[in-house]
């Protein structure tokens, strides 16, 4: 089973804004931070970060300082819940689908079980996890993260 880009980028961008909390009188992190920090498409991430909005795990602000914030403490955001909102499905093969399934065998084929079962630990994994646990340590990060300027960033004092 392979994650999509769009659940790659969403759980990327958890990750950041995680380490980027709302500092008072600072501007929050755009989507453009975000996309330049990964080297990844603003186009693209801005589409992740309407979805994140809409499904409650992040915050957008606009003004001076507007940006992008966590909705819920990182202890808060399970990462079960979040691939369950970013991917379109998890039909890992075609037989799931019993509306385009044209698979000769299934109706004596042991496989499809299986397969269902492999899908269901995969997500109660995910389910047993938050973004708390993914969220890595700030001093390795911070200077793998580019800034405006192509700079690695600093880690907030």
């Amino acid at each position: 089973m392979q994650l999509t880009q769009f659940t790659d980028f969403a759980l990327r961008t958890l990750i950041y804004l995680a380490h980027h909390p709302p500092i008072e009188d600072e501007r929050l992190p755009a989507v453009l931070d975000i996309s330049r920090a990964y080297s990844i498409s603003t186009n693209h991430l801005s589409k992740v970060a309407r979805l994140l909005v809409q499904a409650g795990f992040v915050k957008a602000t606009r003004g001076r300082n507007g940006g992008l914030m966590l909705a819920l403490p990182p202890e808060q955001i399970n990462l079960g819940q979040v691939v369950r909102k970013t991917e379109s499905s998890f039909d890992l093969v075609e037989c799931f689908d019993l509306r385009t399934n044209t698979c000769p065998i299934v109706g004596a084929c042991a496989l499809k079980a299986v397969l269902a079962d492999a899908r269901y630990q995969f997500l109660a994994v995910l389910d047993g996890k938050t973004l708390a646990d993914i969220m890595g340590q700030p001093q390795k990060l911070f200077p793998l993260w580019k800034t405006r300027r192509g700079q690695p960033q600093q880690e907030p004092k």
